[in-house]
């Protein structure tokens, strides 16, 4: 009965996540089109719905109805394996984030978490590592001079920018003692829920969230999909739901990504004043404000992704491999170097 329990347990939650990922990357299409719309003095998605809220379920909609055309000289078994490959890293990452402390459920207690691993960075890190392949594959398969050049783009810049990603999170790890994000978000919640790795990791976010940005594919670091001179890059060949795959994978990441760092840096479900809700409020109740309060940090750095496409020009290609290489790794290791100071005389 025990391990039944915790099966459906983890079920639920696996569902949940899936749903809720899902559903915000939808969402964040919509999101996308208000913002750029609010910037630039327009009105954006009105048509479909009241204010346009069916916008996304219109182009889901859209992309399902459209012919799937797959070209004559492509490698078929890759060409289809691309897109669900980039779809399927954006979604596994999202497995070790916790959402929440715990649910209290009868005289038992469960975690609003699908895994609570001990090595959970390096998960992460080995996952979005497999995320070029599916650009790459695609690329690749698709035998157009275009795709391929935006799969090289592509591979290119993930490559680079996981260095001083991996190097932002040695820092952090040196800091907080711990690979678990469980863990991590946990320590977070002294100072009455105000400990954030923020106050004591501040370069690391810099450099963290910059390589989010070209992990992502996004504007500033859109080389792979630049329409100016690729057409639209890696997915150039694709079409139907297999397009929409590569599409929405992008926002995935992005709410992932947004996830990410509002736990590593921002507290995670922790918030001020937190300990002393949970001693005088129903711990469910809390813990469901807590969830919410993570979704908003989430939420604003979504919208940080979106605000900076359509404040930022692409940066070019020497730009950015030069940002990436001889900014980004001299400063994470430094900011490695300063950590291991501090920590070897304060701790």
């Amino acid at each position: 009965m025990v391990f039944e329990a915790f099966l459906l347990e983890k079920t639920i939650i696996v569902l949940v996540v899936f749903v809720v990922t899902l559903s915000i990357a939808a969402y964040s299409t919509y999101g996308e089109r208000k913002v750029a719309a609010f910037l630039q003095d327009r009105i954006g998605p009105n048509m479909a719905g009241p204010y346009g809220i069916w916008q996304p379920l219109a182009d889901g909609l859209k992309m399902f109805m459209k012919e799937d055309f797959v070209p004559a000289a492509a490698n078929k078994f890759l060409y289809h394996i691309g897109p669900g490959l980039s779809m399927l890293t954006a979604l596994m990452v999202s497995a070790v984030i916790p959402w929440g402390k715990s649910l209290i459920i009868g005289d038992g207690e469960a975690s609003v978490q699908v895994t609570d691993i001990n090595v959970g960075i390096l998960y992460v890190l080995g996952v979005v590592s497999l995320g070029v392949y599916g650009v790459m594959i695609g690329g690749w398969a698709s035998n157009n001079k275009y795709s391929l050049m935006g799969a090289l783009r592509a591979s290119s810049q993930m490559i680079s920018y996981e260095l001083p990603m991996g190097l932002s999170l040695i820092a952090l790890v040196m800091t907080t003692g711990t690979l678990s994000f469980n863990e991590i978000a946990a320590q977070q919640s002294g100072w009455n829920g105000m400990e954030w790795n923020i106050f004591y990791q501040p370069l690391g976010f810099i450099i963290f969230i910059v390589c989010a940005f070209a992990e992502a594919n996004r504007t500033p670091f859109d080389l792979p999909e630049c329409e100016a001179e690729l057409v639209g890059g890696y997915h150039t060949e694709y079409s139907s739901m297999k397009l929409g795959f590569y599409l929405f994978s992008e926002y995935a990441h992005m709410f992932v990504s947004s996830a990410i760092i509002a736990t590593l840096y921002f507290g995670g479900y922790n918030f001020p004043g937190i300990n002393t809700l949970y001693e005088i409020m129903p711990h469910n109740v809390v813990t469901a404000i807590s969830i919410g309060v993570l979704m908003i940090k989430t939420l604003f750095f979504i919208f940080l992704f979106m605000w900076v496409r359509w404040t930022i020009p692409r940066f070019r290609y020497d730009q950015l491999m030069d940002l990436g290489w001889k900014k980004l790794v001299p400063l994470a290791i430094a900011n490695i170097v300063l950590t291991a100071g501090i920590v070897l005389l304060f701790k």
